[in-house]
């Protein structure tokens, strides 16, 4: 089988590297030439957000997906009137992929998401409460594009572009469901993930799997994940990022049409990964197990602040002295502040330990430059 995904990022290359104890053949659209994809697949230079480009690409292949959500959804259109299978299809990838679209669409099918206003410019009168996230439109990506607005003195800080302005909510942790579907309706999630973020770059830090969260919890996430598969209406993986806050009620932050750094850990974490299960949705082959084999979790990579330039990874020779520590590397050459260049993944007996050694594991590793 052909399979093309459209970006050529670490998301593609694991997917890829998952696979290839399978028989298809990847294909993989790209701009950056240097990308982590180019050399483990059959790779394209092309803007996957110019329409042309991305038809030319999947007119002959037998599915076409994505390892990013911004890619040009009108030649996704154009792909399935022309036969061409799009996994996940291109109305969902639509919707996700504005902040407008996706918070209507969580209202529309009663799906809990903090109250919001949508503006189209800062000239726009505020009639949401103080503090508040805003959350630009589209392009958001990383934490890029979202900021809090505490009061009024913040508000010449207010990007004048249409957004979405969101209740802050009180947080007590955030949690990920991975949540995939294949063509025959079959429906498997993994067990459910919280997310540590680094408050300094507002990137995930650390994953912890399986999280501690009560029954009535779980309950709350069974029925969120329920509603939002049905409203979908659509093969794929996905990721529901959630906030639990203080009172113990459930929120969707935001979902992502793709594979997820927040499921990174059930590379050796669980009996198959994200990426073992992706690959399924795409052959429409029976789901996965994905069973916890115990807590694991996950390290970001990142490059180090005031380094740009060709990598190098400082300490890693310590992680590999470690038992149950597992370096992922992305195929990157050049780093640069805050760049996802890598993460460790930890197995341990209980969640206490898994925490000490992922603290453990963050001061031993560097990533600069040269």
């Amino acid at each position: 089988m052909k399979i093309g995904i459209l970006g050529g990022g670490q998301l593609g290359r694991m997917l890829i590297q998952e696979a290839l104890k399978y028989d298809d053949e990847f294909y993989t659209l790209d701009p950056n030439a240097d990308c982590s994809c180019a050399n483990i697949s059959f790779f394209t230079k092309g803007d996957f957000n110019e329409k042309q480009a991305v038809i030319d690409f999947g007119k002959d292949k037998d599915v076409v997906s994505i390892e990013i959500e911004h890619v040009n959804v009108e030649a996704l259109q154009e792909l399935e009137k022309q036969g061409v299978k799009v996994i996940p299809n291109s109305a969902i990838i639509k919707t996700i992929q504005q902040k407008i679209l996706q918070k209507l669409f969580y209202e529309e099918h009663e799906i809990p998401s903090p109250a919001f206003q949508i503006i189209l410019s800062a000239e726009e009168e505020i009639i949401i409460d103080y503090p508040f996230v805003q959350k630009l439109n589209t392009g958001g990506y990383d934490g890029k594009g979202v900021q809090i607005i505490k009061d009024e003195s913040d508000f010449n800080n207010l990007w004048d572009q249409p957004s979405i302005l969101e209740n802050l909510v009180d947080i007590d942790k955030e949690l990920s469901l991975i949540i995939a579907k294949n063509e025959r309706g079959e429906i498997k999630s993994f067990p459910v993930t919280e997310m540590v973020a680094d408050p300094k770059l507002n990137l995930l830090d650390f994953n912890i799997s399986p999280t501690q969260i009560s029954d009535d919890v779980q309950s709350q996430i069974d029925v969120i994940a329920a509603k939002f598969m049905k409203a979908a209406d659509s093969d794929g993986l996905f990721a529901i990022e959630l906030f639990l806050d203080k009172s113990g009620k459930v929120w969707v932050n935001e979902t992502a049409p793709r594979l997820h750094n927040s499921g990174h850990q059930s590379q050796e974490g669980n009996a198959n990964s994200q990426f073992e299960q992706f690959y399924r949705v795409l052959k429409n082959l029976p789901l996965a197990d994905t069973s916890s084999l115990g807590f694991s979790g996950m390290l970001n990579l990142v490059g180090e602040e005031n380094c740009s330039g060709k990598v190098k990874y400082e300490g890693l020779e310590n992680v590999l002295k470690l038992a149950d520590a597992y370096v992922h590397l992305y195929g990157k050459t050049e780093t640069k502040p805050g760049r996802k260049m890598g993460h460790i993944n930890v197995l341990s007996d209980s969640r206490d330990e898994l925490l000490e050694q992922l603290i453990h594991i963050k001061s031993l590793v560097k990533v600069v430059a040269v």
